[in-house]
């Protein structure tokens, strides 16, 4: 499966007859329904006649569907006024578009932008008979909040926000001992076959961590880290590049870890998607990774985009010593 396009584009073509979708919608399910954007009230109308000026502060996504010429989804990220969290808002997928993965990715997007700007929380607002949206929001960790805006019916939510960070080479060895060792031992304690044997000892995972230290320092393999709010290491990612001649224009994805304390937020796909766009941006063209088949891990790569070129048997032993079938995936970027 070929992933959805994301973009950042307030000035797009396409997004005013997008946002008057949504806002069309929007006011049918409060029983206000009007028959065209000119009968909108003057603030939704005029986000939908001139987007680019009504968010010229924020940040707006896009999201073209694979194959497809034109974006069919939008979401915006509005950015931190007056003290208060970022706030996603006009989340919309057009009908026809919908059940292929594109809110996800929006929303993996918007998450991502939103934790690299720093912000502790990110929030938004949804109706409380949006099913749907809301089992997305509460899958990707967004909580119930107190209420800034007293409508009847109107959910407010905020979902707090790890930092996501690219590590130096000094960084990592700095935590290699404590944080980078502790997220790998909690991986293999709760199952994950990422290389090692239960039980693994600190002490091996913090070795094995600054060997990463060494290959970052040599601009072999890059490496991200998430951090809580309490300063703690909740995840990590690496990538891995390609030494031969022959194949610079690919990378690996290699150990995405989340602390089990820390899943259910939607990290993993924030990590995910900060690496591809890291990847991206430095001209890799393909990334390739494997993982144990049927680990929760593949409905992760699944669902961001990523292809399954084929499963191993018996490729590698999970942590408890047995030997498990191994599903390698790849995605194409750009």
């Amino acid at each position: 499966m070929t992933a959805a396009r994301i973009e950042e584009n307030r000035s797009h073509p396409r997004l005013p007859d997008l946002l008057g979708a949504y806002h069309l919608a929007n006011q049918a399910e409060q029983g206000k329904a009007v028959a065209s954007v000119a009968e909108l009230a003057d603030v939704y109308r005029a986000e939908a006649e001139d987007p680019a000026a009504a968010f010229a502060a924020d940040t707006v996504l896009l999201a073209t569907p694979p194959g497809a010429d034109e974006p069919a989804g939008c979401v915006v990220l509005k950015a931190p006024r007056e003290g208060r969290a970022p706030e996603i808002k006009r989340l919309w997928v057009t009908p026809e578009a919908r059940r292929k993965g594109l809110a996800q990715a929006l929303m993996a997007e918007a998450l991502r932008r939103a934790g690299a700007s720093g912000a502790p929380v990110v929030r938004l607002t949804v109706w409380a008979w949006r099913e749907e949206p809301l089992a997305l929001y509460r899958s990707l960790g967004f909580e119930s909040a107190e209420s800034w805006d007293d409508r009847a019916d109107l959910l407010c939510l905020e979902k707090p926000l790890d930092v996501v960070e690219r590590l130096s080479p000094e960084a990592v060895r700095a935590h290699a001992a404590a944080g980078l060792a502790g997220l790998l031992v909690d991986a293999v304690d709760g199952g994950a076959s990422v290389g090692f044997l239960a039980p693994l000892e600190t002490a091996e995972a913090a070795a094995w961590w600054l060997r990463v230290a060494e290959e970052a320092a040599e601009g072999v393999r890059d490496v991200w880290a998430a951090r809580g709010a309490d300063g703690r290491l909740t995840g990590v990612v690496t990538l891995v590049r390609t030494g031969a001649a022959n194949g610079r224009h690919r990378g690996e994805i290699a150990r995405l870890l989340v602390h089990r304390s820390a899943r259910g937020r939607g990290l993993g796909s924030r990590l995910l998607a900060t690496v591809e766009a890291h990847a991206a941006a430095t001209g890799l063209r393909l990334l390739v990774l494997d993982t144990q088949t049927g680990s929760p891990a593949e409905r992760l790569y699944r669902g961001a985009g990523w292809t399954s070129a084929g499963t191993i048997p018996d490729y590698a032993a999970d942590p408890g010593g047995t030997l498990r079938a191994t599903t390698l995936y790849y995605k194409r970027l750009g």
